[in-house]
């Protein structure tokens, strides 16, 4: 299985006009050859696909790319509770590719961010 480093930045919106480089995801995740996530690939070895949270000063937080049964895809930061999830707004119809746009819900809030692709590169 091939993992990609995806690194995802906040957006411009109202708070960030200029967007922030400071909050966003480092994903490592299996992509097929159209860019999608790739379940099969993911079922293989999801303990191998993380996710890391940087915000802003806050203490990073380390994760785990999930898929729910349901067919959506959620960043998980404690197994045991469900609460932490952020969950992304149509990931599997997602093209990850550097430009592109994804919005995820925050943990503990109804909102979404919506965050660039600044990078796509093949994970060492």
């Amino acid at each position: 299985m091939t993992l990609y480093h995806i690194h995802l930045v906040m957006a411009r919106n109202k708070e960030f006009p200029e967007g922030n480089v400071n909050r966003g995801y480092d994903i490592h995740a299996p992509l097929d050859a159209d860019g999608h996530l790739d379940k099969a690939a993911w079922e293989k070895s999801p303990a191998s696909c993380t996710v890391v949270r940087f915000w802003d000063g806050e203490r990073s937080e380390l994760g785990y790319l999930t898929h729910h049964p349901k067919g959506g895809w959620a960043f998980d930061y404690d197994p045991a509770d469900e609460s932490d999830d952020e969950t992304g707004y149509r990931l599997s119809n997602h093209v990850f590719k550097t430009g592109e746009y994804i919005s995820v819900r925050d943990h503990g809030a109804d909102e979404l961010h919506t965050f660039v692709i600044a990078s796509v590169t093949k994970a060492d």
